[in-house]
């Protein structure tokens, strides 16, 4: 039968418009009774909490405009510029402006010249010794740069190696320097010694060379089986200026191009015995496109793809030394632990120098490698000992030794760990061994000048009279305290 009371619900009706709901009513009770409560207030709530934010919003538009400030804020903030230049900046450092002695043809000092300022004697002294170097008559002697706090004498140091070039090893050190408690101090001297030795290594090998225009691995199916697949071979294309060629390379080959970085564009060469993989840089080409990085740009190769190259390596006897004296160990667990734990410098042997020194004299009567004796430069040279001084005479007299150069800035003065008194600090049996070079004090117009040089590298504009205030004051105390102010205001 028909239920006599239906439930009232205003979604029978559906011309009602909305505004005609019922009230709203507390929820029914567990009463029966003829006329049960009416369920259309509990139907109607949610439409009208749902839209309540919506209606909100909409009434408050300040909320949005806040928002559109605040990220037009962040856009401001956020700046993007283009970098105009790929090549990397130097840093400034207290000798960046010096780059030669600044000597003319016939070995005469130019006023102003490569950074240098003055010191013309001294500058001419060292020209000599450079020539002396070049033509190889200056190995086992040695040069002392003396003369006053701040008047040049690392300057000249560092002339000195520019005018030799990057290919002559140039090490320099302090004198205080020579101290550690885990090796001996003459230890600590031998390895500076051997560091600036070099040996040019010439050989000559069949390289494929030229700029990558293609580089593609060919993957094959798993020999071991699964569903892996494996690099069968690698298909590299390289251009030329004369030609191009497509070389099919071995799988291990690939590893070596992952490990170089190598990508299309890029210049290389591959050794044809050992497949050595060697990035030389980026082509030129590519040199407009701005890259995050600075490449170095270099052209692309000339004549053939496949050529035979004399391959030259240069490298230091201490280079030798370290290299033999900390071989690879094991890759179990015992010896990756021991390499671990072991926190102590090791202390290259004497019986290993002259194993590498065999090794080294044989390259040499080979023809295969060529001695470059480098330049040794010990600062503050009176900071060593008397022990320092002996090992120095004898170092000097070996068949391999580098040409040394001291400086100091004392006078009469104490030899470390003697009571007698020496002409700047070192024993007379090896200051009989020394061409001493001296430095003179600076006058203020050499001083206005090199504050003047000074702050166009540093790019500080300072006017005349702050120049001429300056070369006064430098007068007064140094050079390095004029150089101190300069920078700091």
């Amino acid at each position: 039968s028909p239920n006599p009371n239906p439930l009232p619900s205003y979604r029978s009706s559906p011309s009602a418009p909305p505004s005609a709901l019922p009230p709203k009513s507390p929820p029914p009770s567990c009463t029966t009774g003829a006329n049960p409560p009416s369920l259309s207030p509990v139907y109607s709530a949610p439409p009208r909490r749902l839209l309540a934010p919506a209606r909100a919003s909409a009434a408050n538009p300040s909320r949005l405009g806040r928002e559109r400030e605040r990220s037009a804020a962040a856009a401001a903030a956020m700046r993007i510029e283009e970098v105009q230049s790929t090549s990397k900046k130097q840093r400034i450092a207290t000798h960046t402006h010096i780059k030669g002695l600044g000597l003319d043809a016939n070995g005469t000092a130019i006023g102003m010249s490569a950074g240098f300022v003055g010191q013309a004697e001294a500058r001419e002294a060292c020209g000599l010794v450079v020539d002396m170097i070049r033509q190889k008559k200056m190995a086992g002697r040695a040069l002392l740069l003396a003369g006053p706090p701040a008047t040049g004498k690392t300057a000249l140091a560092l002339g000195i190696s520019q005018e030799l070039g990057s290919k002559v090893p140039f090490c320099p050190m302090v004198g205080s320097e020579v101290y550690s408690s885990e090796v001996k101090k003459t230890e600590v001297l031998m390895e500076n010694f051997r560091r600036a030795i070099g040996l040019r290594i010439k050989e000559n090998k069949e390289v494929y060379e030229g700029e990558v225009t293609e580089l593609s691995p060919e993957e094959s199916e798993s020999s071991t089986g699964g569903y892996g697949k494996s690099i069968s071979h690698v298909v590299i294309g390289l251009k030329t200026v004369k030609g191009t060629k497509q070389l099919k390379l071995d799988p291990t080959i690939y590893d070596a191009l992952i490990k170089e970085k190598v990508a299309v564009g890029d210049v290389i060469y591959i050794e044809a015995n050992s497949g050595a993989v060697k990035r030389v840089g980026r082509c030129d080409a590519f040199a407009t496109e701005y890259d995050l990085e600075a490449e170095e740009y270099v052209p692309i190769p000339k004549g053939e793809v496949h050529k035979k190259k004399e391959i030259v390596q240069d490298v230091t006897l201490h280079d030798l030394d370290a290299a033999n004296a900390q071989p690879q160990g094991g890759q179990d667990i015992l010896s990756l632990m021991g390499q671990m734990m072991k926190s102590r410098k090791t202390e290259i042997t004497e019986k290993l120098r002259q194993e590498i020194n065999k090794v080294v004299n044989r390259y040499i009567d080979e023809g295969i490698a060529e001695l470059v004796p480098g330049v040794l430069f010990i600062d503050e040279v009176h900071m060593l000992d008397i022990e320092c001084f002996s090992y120095l005479n004898r170092a000097l007299e070996s068949p391999l030794s580098p040409i040394v150069i001291l400086a100091t800035n004392r006078g009469i003065c104490t030899v470390r760990g003697t009571d007698m008194t020496s002409p700047h600090g070192i024993p007379v049996d090896l200051l009989d061994r020394l061409v001493i070079v001296r430095t003179q004090i600076y006058g203020p117009i050499e001083m206005i000048q090199i504050l003047a040089i000074r702050a166009q590298v540093e790019e500080i504009e300072i006017d005349e009279d702050s120049l001429a205030f300056l070369g006064e004051v430098g007068q007064q105390t140094s050079l390095r305290t004029c150089y101190s102010v300069a920078v700091t205001c």
